[in-house]
This record gives C-alpha cells, structure tokens and sequence, in this order.
C-alpha cells in the first residue's frame, strides 16, 4: 500500500495539470473551453477522469491512515492489513459514488 500511496501522489502531479488546462481554457474563451470539454467528454477523457478521481480519493484514504498512525494507532500487523483493505475498496466505492452523484446532479 505504501508503493500505491506514492503513485497516487505521483497521479496528481498529473491530473493537477489537467485540473489547470481545464481552469486555463475557461479563462481563454469559449472556444478553448468547448475544446477542453469535448477532449474530457471523450471516452478516454472520462477514463482518465475517473483514474484521477480514484488518485484523488485513494491518497486521501491513506493520507487518514497514516495521520493515524501519526497518532499512535493501527500498528497491529491484523488491524494494518484489514486498513489496507479498506483503504482500496473504500476507494473504489467513493470513486463510484462521486461519479454517481455528479452524473444525478448533471442530468
């Protein structure tokens, strides 16, 4: 999970960009905007989306983890692994949640 927490971080790096293109083409017109927004409505657009929404979620989960271990806890080998665990597929869930309601809200 610390190999995943690291690559996660990485992610962002790019997806930060992305998040600042988008933010640049608004600012630039409504060509530029319309440009952007189309690149992201593409299917790849939208997986890479989805892939930095999971980054996202995913870094701040183990973010939480590892504060609490900051704070002395969740150092048993049992109680670390079932974290791990729910760090992916509380991830995973929230991922899809966060799309859910933002496509309800859309449409």
């Amino acid at each position: 999970m610390s190999i995943v927490h690291r690559i996660t971080g990485g992610a962002l790096y790019f997806g930060t960009i992305l998040v600042a293109a988008w933010l640049i083409a608004a600012a630039s017109g409504e060509a530029s905007y319309d440009s952007v927004s189309w690149l992201f409505g593409t299917l790849l657009g939208k997986l890479v989306l989805f892939g930095y929404t999971w980054a996202l979620v995913h870094h701040m989960l183990g973010g939480l983890r590892h504060f609490m271990w900051d704070l002395g806890y969740g150092y048993e080998k049992h109680f670390a692994t079932k974290m791990a665990k729910a760090t992916i597929v509380g991830s995973v869930a929230l991922t899809v949640l966060i799309w859910v309601v933002g496509y309800l809200v859309r449409y």
